[in-house]
């Protein structure tokens, strides 16, 4: 069912097909990563701050399929099950402080160094591939020994030989490269969640 998915994307963006082995291979990271009890955190700047915003919320609350769970304090509400991802982007006063006593550069960085285990997954997503507060991220992910998986543009840029996956869409023009990101990241997310509660 899951590798349907990615059929279904291809069949729908054609271009996408030359990224068909790097989202496989970001799925089964995911995979492993929810599997072995992790999280997952994402790093963006811009309209890919915004990009793992969305991420973190079709992972976290029910996407395609329901998820309902009953619990005993709200028996008769829809609560969902939720697979753990933080945006690190989505913390203001943490990320101020941070530029503030130690540097922009490190605003992603450091909360890695806060919230990162051997058992998570970092996205790192840049469309140019060289931004340095996403790049150095990925640094501390893989010092910490994170899985990572990177999402970038036609050429990837630095970002290209930090991640263990990196997922270069067909295009050089930060717009393209941001709609091709959207159907890449939601067949992903679609992909997990058709994993673990299909």
């Amino acid at each position: 069912m899951e590798y349907k998915l990615i059929q279904e994307l291809i069949t729908r963006i054609p271009e996408l097909e030359q990224c068909e082995l790097s989202i496989v291979q970001a799925f089964e990271i995911l995979k492993a990563t929810y599997r072995n009890t992790g999280k997952v955190l994402c790093c963006g700047n811009g309209g890919s701050a915004a990009d793992c915003e969305h991420i973190v919320g079709e992972l976290m609350k029910g996407f395609l399929l329901p998820r309902e769970v009953i619990t005993q304090s709200f028996p008769d509400r829809k609560l969902q099950n939720g697979l753990p991802a933080i945006s690190l982007v989505s913390h203001s006063a943490l990320i101020s402080a941070i530029a503030n006593d130690i540097g922009a550069d490190m605003v992603y960085a450091q909360q890695v160094i806060g919230y990162g285990n051997e058992k998570d997954c970092m996205i790192g997503i840049t469309t140019s591939g060289n931004s340095t507060n996403i790049i150095n991220a990925m640094k501390i992910a893989k010092e910490r020994k994170l899985n990572t998986i990177g999402m970038t543009g036609k050429h990837g840029g630095l970002l290209k030989n930090i991640c263990d996956c990196c997922i270069c869409v067909p295009s050089t023009e930060t717009f393209r490269i941001q709609e091709y990101h959207l159907p890449i990241y939601h067949t992903l997310c679609a992909m997990v969640e058709a994993y673990f509660f299909m």
